[in-house]
């Protein structure tokens, strides 16, 4: 496994780091986003959504749990925020475990509350500060 890092240093980054984050996960599209609240996942996310031609957004998914957006180039794309989930079986109430296998791209935050329904396939995201206060992303290939 090759372990890849990109540095927010600020907000004005992100589209420049959310193009070089797509490059380099190579057309994965589960993908689970392990960081503190506030640090930046959804912010992340929807930086994501724009690179991947999603003009308009909802924001985080909190109370809906799953948002579903519609790229003409990538098809059917969904941003999952699970924390408000009592117990994985609601996932499941919901399709998660279809959406999954579906073959668009998954954005999953508070991803270790299902983490036993994630595919195998699933590439781990770590959001975190480093200490000049930059959020630092990282994951596995």
């Amino acid at each position: 496994m090759k372990k890849n890092t990109l540095i927010v240093k600020d907000i004005l980054d992100l589209p420049t780091v959310a193009k070089q984050f797509l490059e380099q996960i190579g057309g994965r599209k589960i993908l689970a986003f392990d960081g503190d609240m506030g640090i930046g996942k959804t912010t992340f996310i929807l930086a994501l959504l724009k690179e991947l031609g999603i003009s308009e957004t909802n924001g985080s998914p909190t109370y809906s749990l799953v948002n579903e957006y519609f790229s003409e180039i990538y098809g059917t794309i969904h941003h999952f925020d699970v924390y408000r989930l009592k117990n994985p079986t609601e996932a499941l109430d919901i399709g998660a475990d279809e959406i999954f296998d579906s073959g668009g791209y998954c954005f999953i935050e508070w991803p270790e509350k299902i983490e036993n329904l994630l595919p195998d396939n699933t590439i781990w995201v770590y959001l975190r500060r480093n200490a000049a206060n930059e959020c630092t992303i990282s994951f596995d290939l």
